[in-house]
């Protein structure tokens, strides 16, 4: 079976997020969407409701399997007998983080490959960055997120 990982925080997923993994899934076999613990940032969901989130938004692509790891990506990579990464571009500034992360990883696992797909032009300014900052100053997010993230939005907006 032909499998590849599309790696990410997702905090909160966004449309481009979901642009790539519906392309990537047409591609494979099987699309694992690994979703992050990362220690490093501050997320605002917790790794349960990430996860839940993108099952949801994902619930139409029978090949695609939501799946959170912690730890090193290639370990996660070795430990569901994957061989390729997707990652997805919006502009040149994610190209130079991206190829220094895919050449890091080539060095821990050199059968590891990592293929990059640009996200639609219509995606390309969506950030999950873009998303909180535009949230946190009480705009709208529904141009940037899928349904079921801005449900959770706004239950967050409730509780604050």
């Amino acid at each position: 079976m032909n499998k590849a990982i599309y790696p990410g925080t997702f905090d909160p997923v966004t449309l481009g997020h979901l642009d790539v993994m519906r392309r990537a899934a047409k591609m494979v076999d099987g699309l694992i969407v690994g979703v992050a613990a990362s220690r490093r940032k501050n997320t605002w969901f917790s790794l349960e409701d990430r996860v839940r989130l993108i099952h949801e938004a994902v619930a139409d692509l029978p090949n695609v399997e939501v799946v959170p790891f912690d730890g090193l990506l290639v370990e996660f990579a070795r430990s569901q007998g994957v061989r390729l990464l997707v990652r997805g571009l919006r502009a040149f500034s994610d190209f130079e983080f991206e190829f220094q992360m895919a050449l890091g990883n080539r060095k821990l696992a050199p059968d590891l490959e990592t293929m990059f797909l640009m996200t639609s032009e219509s995606y390309s300014y969506v950030s999950s960055t873009i998303v909180k900052e535009v949230w946190t100053l009480g705009g709208t997010t529904d141009d940037f997120v899928p349904p079921c993230v801005q449900r959770a939005l706004a239950e967050k907006r409730k509780a604050v």
